[in-house]
């Protein structure tokens, strides 16, 4: 059964009622700012870039909201958990108890109806387009919010960061324009504030993006799961190991999703090492069936 709106690529609750235009617009804006990176050049910018995009994205996203909040595959020293899930929201994919709840409403309505993005819609609905219009079940629903991510609602400390996102990404944007400013007066302000920011955000967005579009699109499938996920060795390159997302969606609660020698899986080898030092423990490296899921949309 196919579930589009009129425009035909887009679920039916994708209406213009629901069209989230400040949001959108801001998406926008970032993408433009981000267009000034040629001309606000420097080494110490790229650096930044470079050190943030790890940063925001591995021990952000990947190491933290996903493996660790949104799926419990190991267990993280709590303090480490809090700077982590900061890191999260600097990757600007709002706070953790949004993000664990929709990232577990996608596994349980893997590319079905409930799904909130994926491809059987659209290429551009799953990669650029699903954030931009409220969710029935996530966007304005604390109490769905709170069933579907209870553990991560009731934490006060990953609560008071969803309730602060955008204080917080706005504070830490101040923040690298005025280190930049200290660094080499305002041309190094505006390298730092365009590189370490907005060239940054746009990065990590699209690179976490792929995910939701281009691993349930193109490569290989280890597992017949019911979904279209694939592994994707470019996506992979790109998340720091999220890319080998049929091995997820198979084994969801594996800590490891790279399985053979040439699935390079950076973050599962970073969560060992946090193991080897005290930080991290648990981990989960069983290989478990995941929940079957409706076939089609």
């Amino acid at each position: 059964m196919t579930v589009t709106n009129a425009f035909g690529f887009m679920p039916n609750y994708a209406v213009w009622q629901r069209f989230n235009i400040p949001l959108f617009t801001l998406y926008i804006l970032l993408h433009l700012a981000a267009l000034a990176a040629p001309f606000t050049f420097s080494w110490p910018g790229l650096w930044l870039f470079a050190f943030l995009s790890f940063a925001t994205t591995c021990l952000g996203i990947t190491v933290c909201y996903h493996r660790h909040l949104a799926h419990r595959s190991y267990r993280l020293a709590y303090p480490l958990t809090i700077f982590f899930a900061l890191l999260g929201c600097l990757a600007f994919q709002r706070g953790p108890v949004w993000w664990v709840a929709c990232h577990r409403l996608h596994h349980s309505q893997v590319d079905y109806k409930g799904d909130p993005h994926s491809p059987r819609y659209s290429f551009l609905w799953s990669h650029f387009l699903w954030p931009f219009f409220w969710h029935p079940q996530l966007d304005k629903n604390k109490l769905t919010l709170q069933k579907l991510a209870p553990d991560i609602y009731n934490d006060r400390w990953l609560l008071f960061l969803e309730k602060n996102y955008t204080l917080i990404n706005i504070l830490f944007l101040a923040l690298l324009f005025t280190v930049g400013y200290l660094w080499d007066g305002w041309r190094e302000a505006c390298s730092f504030l365009v590189w370490g920011g907005f060239l940054r955000i746009i990065y990590v967005l699209n690179c976490t993006w792929l995910v939701n579009s281009a691993a349930h699109l193109w490569g290989y499938r280890r597992f017949d799961t019911p979904d279209d996920s694939r592994n994707n060795w470019f996506v992979a390159l790109l998340t720091w190991g999220e890319g080998w997302h049929n091995n997820h969606h198979a084994h969801p609660r594996c800590a490891r999703m790279g399985l053979t020698f040439g699935e390079f899986d950076i973050t599962y080898w970073i969560i060992h090492c946090l193991s080897r030092i005290g930080l991290a423990s648990d981990i989960n490296t069983q290989l478990s069936t995941a929940p079957n899921a409706p076939k089609h949309i």
